[in-house]
């Protein structure tokens, strides 16, 4: 399969309560007119992007009852509480907390949902 724009994505699969995003290009002048170095834009502590992709959520234990055996091999698969982002979201969310990768020529952050501020949902898109 080759890796176009559109699936270039489709590979990656995100852990847990984690979201994958793609920064917004940030402002490069201040109010007064200032032109900001990309350096100093990069530690504001609050940043915003697109959210690429979601994980599954918190994970939450299976219901054991006393009667199963360690034994058993009938247990329940992990369940977990989904995550209130949605792809497609802007994200608002603490920059000390992201992680910061390169996939792909394109730099990406993978933030814990706890670090999500507030979400941005454009229910048209």
């Amino acid at each position: 399969m080759r890796i176009s724009e559109k699936n270039k994505l489709e590979k990656i699969i995100i852990v847990g309560d984690r979201v994958l995003i793609k920064p917004k290009s940030s402002k490069e002048q201040t109010k007064s007119g200032l032109y900001l170095p990309p350096g100093v834009q990069e530690k504001e502590k609050v940043q915003e992007g697109y959210i690429m992709r979601v994980g599954p959520g918190y994970p939450i234990p299976a219901d054991y009852s006393f009667e199963e055996e360690d034994w058993d091999e009938d247990k329940e698969d992990v369940r977990y509480i989904p995550l209130q982002a949605k792809e497609g979201d802007l994200a608002i969310y603490l920059q000390r907390d992201a992680i910061e990768i390169n996939y792909i020529g394109e730099k990406y952050f993978i933030v814990p949902q706890s670090a999500v501020l507030m979400l941005v949902r454009e229910e048209d898109l």
